[in-house]
Parts: C-alpha cells; sequence; structure tokens
C-alpha cells in the first residue's frame, strides 16, 4: 500500500502538475521495462516531451487551454502491451497518491486508466489491421 504524505494536497496549481509530471517520468525512465522505450522515442527531447506533458494535464485537470493536439496518433507505433500500460499506471498511481490526495488527484487517476485503454486498444488495432489507425 502506498503511504500518503501528510502534508499531502491536492491538485491546484501549473506548479502541482509539474511536481506529478515530473516525479513520475522520473520513475519511468528509471523503470527497466518503460525506460528503454521512453528513451527510444524521446531521445534527447525531454525537456520538450515534460513541457507537452504539463500542458496535456494543465488543460484535463485544471481547464486551461494550453494543449492541442492527438496524443493517440503519437503513440499508435509504439512497441509496447498491456504490460506497458499495467506498469505505466501503476508507476503514475502511486505518483499521485505519494503526492495528492483529493477529487483532482482522483480525476488524474481515472483518466490516466482511461487514456491507457484508449492507447491499448489502438495500438492493438493498429497491430492487428496492418496498420489501419481508427
Amino acid at each position: 500500500m502506498t503511504e500518503k504524505n501528510p502534508e499531502s494536497r491536492d491538485i491546484y496549481s501549473l506548479e502541482d502538475i509539474k511536481e506529478l509530471v515530473d516525479i513520475f517520468y522520473t520513475r519511468v525512465r528509471q523503470d527497466k521495462l518503460l525506460g528503454p522505450v521512453f528513451d527510444e522515442k524521446i531521445g534527447d527531447n525531454w525537456a520538450r516531451h515534460l513541457d507537452t506533458m504539463y500542458r496535456f494535464w494543465q488543460t484535463v485537470l485544471l481547464d486551461e487551454r494550453t494543449y492541442q493536439g492527438s496524443p493517440g496518433t503519437k503513440h499508435i507505433r509504439l512497441p509496447v502491451g498491456d504490460e506497458h500500460f499495467e506498469r505505466w499506471l501503476r508507476i503514475f498511481n502511486k505518483t499521485v497518491d505519494e503526492l495528492f490526495t483529493g477529487e483532482k488527484a482522483a480525476e488524474a487517476k481515472w483518466r490516466a486508466e482511461k487514456m491507457a485503454e484508449m492507447f491499448a486498444h489502438k495500438i492493438a488495432y493498429f497491430k492487428n489491421n496492418r496498420g489501419a489507425i481508427l
């Protein structure tokens, strides 16, 4: 079980988003399953990727429209399967639980679960249908 920080609070600001994203992706990069996939795709562009993630979560959780894009198409060709999404979610949820508590924290975990399901479905469809995109 994940221990909560006694000083944890909900996600209210861009600074909170940055804290979540930075810690989460530090853990992802250190993970033996996920790290190589991310490093292969992102290479030396981590600053750009993190900035995109800040804007994505800022848009999703804080309703501040700073992200525009189609994340599904950027992930469709990744060499990943269910085990990658399960690990990604486990690390994400652990990070949220350690840092935050409240409605936005719960929403972040719910949205991450829905995104993982969508990406997994689209990637499987792409692989099973010779590169056709939903």
